[in-house]
């Protein structure tokens, strides 16, 4: 019984040797390497062949698709998220979980599906050129900019439904009431009490879907094209096309930098009080 208890804690041990070789081998190894690759030349040449244009247009352009995508989602999911926590009518259940959908789906479907239906022989594009006698499509979406906001607020307008409905569920409406009694009308009530109730569970939702439109990599290469090159596709194409890999390594730090800072910022702002 003492050896078996002495060659416990050993056996303990090897049960975490598989994942710890795991994570070393497909995770650590290739961050190592992306380090080498960004790193090693500043102490040999200073970076020569990287210039700072090749850097901060994808990170600009990755910001401010970013940013507009998630306003829009706010736009949008906002006003569903107080429909589904104020209000009980047949099918809610059915909708919140149909909202869930595009989480499940690849990007390459949701392209076929967006391309089915704003593409030049798409349904919306052939309805109007019957409806209106026309000869071309009125619709040119596909490759644009606003394709690729329109699928980022299909995707992430869950997230704002999930998370800042259920707060607003949660609120108790006596102090909304309140608010009324003393003279405020629905709008004071709303910015003065909801709002800024409310303002936590906004605030992190929205570094969330920030979070994911910042790393969107298909959605942007399949609806936006090559000329609209965020940080995600400017990596791929630097590194699987122009085999610029000390480019494609810059890139892939500045944008797990990025990432980092807006995952802490999410969790600081996501932290019970």
């Amino acid at each position: 019984m003492k050896r078996a208890d002495q060659k416990h804690p050993w056996q303990k041990g090897l049960l975490w040797l598989l994942p710890a070789a795991f994570l070393l081998i497909f995770f650590y190894q290739p961050l190592l390497n992306i380090l080498r690759l960004a790193f090693s030349p500043l102490f040999q040449t200073g970076w020569e062949g990287v210039q700072a244009a090749q850097v901060l247009k994808p990170l600009g352009f990755t910001l401010w698709q970013a940013l507009l995508s998630t306003l829009l989602t706010l736009l949008v999911g906002l006003p569903a998220a107080y429909l589904f926590s104020h209000f009980d009518f047949k099918g809610r259940e059915a909708l919140r979980l149909l909202s869930l959908l595009p989480f499940i789906l690849p990007t390459v479907v949701v392209a076929a599906c967006f391309n089915t239906l704003l593409g030049p022989r798409g349904w919306l594009n052939l309805g109007l050129m019957a409806l209106l006698n026309l000869s071309e499509p009125p619709i040119h979406m596909l490759q644009s900019l606003p394709a690729i906001l329109l699928a980022h607020v299909f995707y992430n307008t869950a997230i704002i439904i999930r998370l800042v409905g259920s707060a607003w569920s949660r609120l108790d409406k006596k102090l909304v009431h309140a608010a009324q009694m003393l003279g405020a009308c629905p709008w004071q009530a709303f910015r003065e009490v909801t709002l800024p109730l409310l303002l936590p569970a906004i605030t992190g939702a929205s570094l969330l879907v920030f979070l994911f439109d910042f790393t969107s990599f298909g959605v942007v290469l399949m609806l936006g094209g090559p000329q609209f090159a965020t940080l995600e596709v400017e990596i791929y194409t630097q590194a699987l096309y122009m085999l610029n890999l000390r480019l494609a390594a810059v890139l892939s730090l500045v944008q797990l930098a990025c990432t980092l800072l807006v995952a802490w910022l999410q969790s600081r702002v996501s932290q019970p009080r």
